[in-house]
């Protein structure tokens, strides 16, 4: 599968590295595979190819992501899907 690339350095994604435990399921529900773990710890391994669905974030049982859902790529072609706007990223 081809990697998607989004517009670079936008991404609202953060992770704070103190409160992840490195239990992996940001890695699990990504569906870009944006993080990996490095060293027991959460990493984001590809900022620019995240979506902003917000999945890693409402799936982190540490509150250690945090992300802005519904202002992404993902978020307008939803939108855009049910006639509400452009279809477009």
């Amino acid at each position: 599968m081809t990697s998607l690339k989004y517009l670079k350095n936008v991404v609202t994604l953060a992770l704070d590295k103190e409160k992840c435990t490195g239990c992996g399921i940001c890695t699990k529900v990504c569906p870009h595979q944006v993080f990996s773990i490095v060293s027991g710890k959460a990493a984001i391994r590809d900022r620019d190819s995240c979506m902003e669905c917000g999945a890693c974030a409402m799936n982190c049982p540490f509150c250690a992501i945090s992300v802005a859902a519904g202002v992404g790529c993902a978020y307008a072609v939803i939108k855009g899907k049910f006639g509400k706007g452009e279809v477009c990223c």
